[in-house]
C-alpha cells in the first residue's frame, strides 16, 4: 500500500510541476512559439528585471495603479502556486521532513524557474517571486509538519507501522 501511495504522489509531483512550468515559463506563449523566442540577446531585455528584495511586493501592496486582481494574481498567485509542492516534497521522501530542507528545495525550484525566464526571456526575473514562493512552500509545508507532530505525541504513526 505504502508503494502505491508514493507512486501516487510521484505522479502528482509530475502533473504538478509540468503545470507548473507552463505557468511560469510558457503562460504567454504555445509551444510553437517557445522555440523561436528563446535566444540569449542581450538588449534592453535585461533592464525589466527586479533585483531588489520587496520592491515588487511593496509596489503592488501600496504604489501600484492597477486593478486589484492584478495585485492579487501577482503576490497570492506567486504564493499559491508553490504551496503544493511543499506539501508534497516531504511526504514523498523523510530528507525532506524538516522545514530547512524545504526552505531549500522551493527556493532552489524557484531559482531555477527565475534564472530560465532571465536567460531565455521567458518572463522576468524578480526577487520577490522567490520570497514569495518559498513562502508558499513553507505554507504547504506546516500542515504536513503539524500532522506528523499530532500524531506522533499520540503514537499513532507509531503504533500502526509496527504493526506491519
Amino acid at each position: 500500500m505504502k508503494i502505491f501511495v508514493k507512486i501516487v504522489l510521484s505522479l502528482f509531483m509530475v502533473l504538478y510541476l509540468l503545470i507548473l512550468t507552463k505557468l511560469i515559463l510558457f503562460k504567454t506563449f504555445s509551444i510553437t512559439e517557445v522555440s523561436g523566442h528563446i535566444s540569449f540577446s542581450h538588449g534592453p531585455y535585461w533592464g525589466s528585471h527586479n533585483f531588489i528584495p520587496f520592491k515588487t511586493i511593496a509596489h503592488y501592496l501600496f504604489l501600484a495603479d492597477v486593478n486589484p486582481s492584478i495585485r492579487i494574481e501577482n503576490i497570492a498567485g506567486n504564493i499559491i502556486g508553490f504551496v503544493p509542492f511543499g506539501l508534497m516534497l516531504p511526504l514523498l521522501s523523510k530528507r525532506f521532513s524538516q522545514l530547512k530542507s524545504i526552505l531549500i528545495a522551493t527556493f532552489c525550484l524557484s531559482f531555477t524557474y527565475e534564472i530560465l525566464q532571465l536567460l531565455f526571456e521567458l518572463g522576468s526575473f524578480d526577487t520577490d517571486d522567490l520570497i514569495l514562493n518559498t513562502l508558499g512552500g513553507v505554507i504547504g509545508y506546516l500542515p504536513i509538519k503539524l500532522f506528523f507532530i499530532v500524531f506522533k505525541k499520540n503514537g499513532t504513526i507509531r503504533s500502526q507501522t509496527k504493526g506491519q
